[in-house]
């Protein structure tokens, strides 16, 4: 296993809710901003949600604000997503994502999506 371990995927139905987990290894500590992109074959990597390590900021896409919430439990070195409000469009294969340091929060997204670390993904499937 890699140094961030993702579980949480399942098949639901619109409307439900999910809650994705990613559990880093002890070196990627509480200096590295973290977060998840999402990816549906064919198609390029999304920012989905980030964390910031200094003041624990939070970003999202436009198309999961008010829906998907990030958050870290710092003691157990835990990265979480609450997904509720599930919707067919977010049905994708979602990836935890690690870099040291803080990054420009207009480019958020940009470096969620090639960050250093990337976990091997845990599959989000919505039905309507």
């Amino acid at each position: 296993q890699g140094p961030l371990v993702e579980s949480g995927g399942a098949s639901v139905q619109a409307g439900e809710s999910l809650r994705l987990s990613c559990a880093a290894s002890g070196f990627i500590g509480n200096r590295y901003f973290m977060g998840w992109f999402r990816q549906v074959p064919g198609k390029e990597r999304e920012g989905v949600a980030a964390i910031d390590p200094d003041y624990g900021h939070t970003h999202y896409a436009d198309s999961v604000k008010g829906r998907f919430t990030i958050s870290k439990d710092n003691v157990d070195n835990t990265l979480n997503l609450q997904m509720n409000g599930l919707k067919p469009e977010d049905t994708a294969m979602y990836y935890c994502a690690a870099l040291p340091g803080q990054v420009a929060a207009a480019h958020w997204a940009v470096f969620i999506t090639r960050a250093d670390y990337v976990g091997q993904g845990t599959q989000v499937t919505v039905s309507s």
